[in-house]
């Protein structure tokens, strides 16, 4: 394919056009802003670019700066993957280096290089990526889970007498920094504060240089205590490393995995606990059994992945991608979003995913996130404990009144108001437990008591009816003082199935005169006396298999 002439460094002198005039929000060269009002709604917008442009389009960052938008799927994966073509390394982007976008930049807490693994190339690379899988696979994600378990209760328990709370600002917001506060080592540093600074330094505002700021300082001064006294957590095996990370390596690669573990996490949370709320086909397959969390994690992750885009990626030489002119020293943005819905791989953006983890949330190639399996963790746990905790949940507003937060980097609700029926607080110490709610009586068989993918069928305690009393058995006589001509009909060699033969004059008369006797009298002499126990009822493993599934069947419609 013949590329396009259109480049980066192409000029046009052509102002941009006055407000009120259709082409309004282009920017100069005509091309169109991913920031400020002409970027409220992006996913439109995307579509827009997309349709006029292709997989591979021109676009302005804030400032007015020119990158590519990569918005094909296949065209993502191409770029990520090429590590001859391109860099992470923002020092070759020639935005940086003529100071276009220079250190006063909005996005500059993003793209400003630094020494950790996300950056860098080739051994470097490897030595630094190396460390931080390590210092990974150390985590304890069965203690990970009880302190998500711990934070649930927590946070729950602040809300859950008064009926009503936002999931946002009030649940999802707060429980992955906690969480990753408890990893990295600092659990005293967690607060309102380390939350919200590190809310505001992705969004590109004014005070996102100075909230950047704060957080590298919480991490550096752990750092340093790290260093003097290591404890088993994920700072001190950073720190302890084969690979030797000095100071400065440490604290970059502790705000690369907090900043990106909270910030996924957080907006994951939410939009998974949305899609509950909001689609009554989605609720349904997950209280009835034929999704799991763990699905429903992933179907979100596509649907709303938790980063928009990612800048960026830089190219190292003149190339070509998605037919369009590459120069050297152009800057690129990794299109998460529009890549997930590419129509070229996903024609039906509705189409259910489970099981599919072929999408971008997390990044690919060299660079792919390596704590996705953290924020999965963090993600699945809660939402499977905040809603045992409140099995009744629903959106207090329409969906329509929902209200967004949008930029180039990321998408997140403003708040997730819910309400439900008020309930005591629980212990923080022991794991969540659904609340006890009034039933029908149906009888002794299992009923579903939790919700979401860990729910089994649990026995109720209802006042089981005493089994029926046998008929009374009475001892035959001795064969030998039977007639000769009165055989024992024999059950040994009767066919399976077949019905009993007629009792004999003989037998009528001896079990209506035989002493009625226990069943105890009955057992042989010299053996031993059977277990008490409850007489097991014929295809009882049959009636629950029905039940289970005429309640599957119940809870999904």
């Amino acid at each position: 394919m013949t590329p396009e002439p259109h480049s980066l460094t192409d000029t046009d002198p052509t102002p941009a056009p006055p407000p009120g005039c259709p082409a309004h929000g282009l920017g100069p060269g005509g091309l169109r802003r991913v920031y400020g009002p002409e970027a409220e709604d992006l996913a439109a917008l995307f579509e827009e670019i997309r349709a006029e442009h292709g997989t591979v389009a021109p676009v302005l960052l804030h400032n007015d700066v020119p990158v590519w938008l990569v918005l094909g799927l296949t065209e993502n994966f191409q770029m990520v993957s090429n590590a001859a073509h391109y860099t992470r390394d923002s020092r070759q982007w020639r935005a940086v280096q003529d100071g276009t976008a220079g250190p006063d930049h909005p996005l500059a807490p993003i793209f400003t290089w630094q020494p950790f693994c996300s950056t860098a190339e080739g051994d470097e690379h490897l030595r630094l990526r190396g460390a931080v899988m390590g210092a990974v696979s150390t985590v304890d994600f069965r203690g990970m889970r009880r302190h998500i378990d711990h934070h649930t209760q927590v946070l729950v328990n602040r809300f859950c007498e008064r009926g009503s709370a936002d999931l946002v600002g009030e649940f999802a917001e707060h429980l992955p920094m906690a969480v990753m506060c408890e990893v990295l080592g600092m659990p005293e540093e967690y607060g309102e504060r380390l939350v919200q600074a590190a809310r505001d330094m992705l969004k590109g505002t004014a005070t996102a240089i100075a909230s950047n700021e704060y957080v590298t300082d919480v991490l550096m001064r752990l750092t340093l205590r790290r260093r003097a006294v290591p404890q088993d957590d994920f700072t001190s095996h950073l720190i302890n490393h084969p690979a030797r990370l000095d100071d400065e390596e440490v604290c970059q690669h502790l705000r690369l995995v907090l900043i990106a573990a909270y910030e996924s996490t957080a907006n994951l949370i939410a939009n998974v606990l949305r899609m509950v709320l909001t689609d009554p086909r989605f609720r349904a397959q997950l209280n009835g059994g034929q999704m799991t969390v763990p699905q429903a994690v992933e179907q979100s992750l596509w649907d709303d992945p938790p980063f928009t885009s990612v800048l960026g990626y830089f190219a190292k030489q003149d190339t070509e991608l998605g037919g369009k002119r590459i120069r050297k020293g152009d800057g690129l943005l990794l299109g998460i979003a529009p890549g997930n819905v590419d129509p070229a791989v996903r024609p039906d953006p509705r189409a259910n995913m489970m099981g599919n983890r072929a999408h971008l949330a997390f990044s690919a190639g060299r660079h792919e996130c390596p704590g996705q399996d953290i924020g999965r963790a963090i993600t699945e746990t809660c939402v499977d404990a905040l809603l045992t905790r409140l099995p009744d949940v629903q959106l207090a507003v329409t969906e329509e009144e929902l209200r967004w937060s949008q930029t180039i980097q990321s998408r997140h609700l403003v708040e997730l108001p819910v309400e439900f029926e008020p309930r005591a607080q629980q212990d923080v110490e022991v794991r969540p437990t659904s609340p006890a709610v009034h039933q029908p009586e149906l009888g002794p068989y299992p009923v579903a008591t939790a919700v979401g993918p860990e729910a089994r069928p649990i026995s109720r305690a209802l006042p089981q009816p005493a089994p029926a009393p046998m008929p009374p058995s009475a001892p035959m006589p001795a064969t030998a003082t039977m007639p000769p001509s009165t055989p024992m009909p024999s059950t040994a060699t009767m066919p399976p199935g077949a019905p009993m033969p007629p009792a004999t004059p003989m037998q009528q008369t001896v079990a209506a005169t035989a002493p009625q006797t226990s069943t105890a009298s009955q057992t042989p002499a010299g053996q031993p006396e059977p277990a008490p126990g409850r007489p097991r009822r014929p295809g009882l493993s049959r009636l629950r298999g029905a039940w289970r599934r005429l309640l599957r069947w119940r809870r999904g419609h």
